[in-house]
């Protein structure tokens, strides 16, 4: 099964400066900082083989991004001591465009 989702956070990561072709700029540089030790909340970056993937595929997404996405969230809440869609004790995301090549000002941050 091929992986899309690709996790970082509390020291260790799952990409590195030299993947921005898989993660983006943005995904790759995350990653690189999180594993030199800077102070990175924790997160995850969806990797651009997706993009390709959903195209070649009449516009689907796998079936295993779902059970993808779950789980790098649930490491995020655990990570951050929140949970997504509670109101108590809400998890915040910030959700980020990127590419594989730089394009500034062409996407939006939600």
């Amino acid at each position: 099964m091929k992986k899309y989702v690709y996790s970082f956070g509390k020291g260790k990561a799952e990409g590195s400066a030299d993947m921005k072709g898989l993660l983006g700029g943005k995904g790759a540089n995350l990653a690189e900082m999180t594993n030199i030790g800077l102070p990175v909340p924790a997160g995850f970056t969806i990797s651009t083989e997706l993009c390709t993937s959903y195209y070649a595929n009449k516009k689907k997404y796998p079936k295993s991004l779902t059970g993808e996405v779950g789980a790098a969230l649930k490491k995020i809440e655990k990570a951050m001591n929140a949970t997504f869609g509670d109101p108590k004790n809400p998890l915040l995301v910030s959700v980020r465009s990127g590419a594989r090549a730089s394009m500034p000002g062409m996407m939006d941050t939600i």
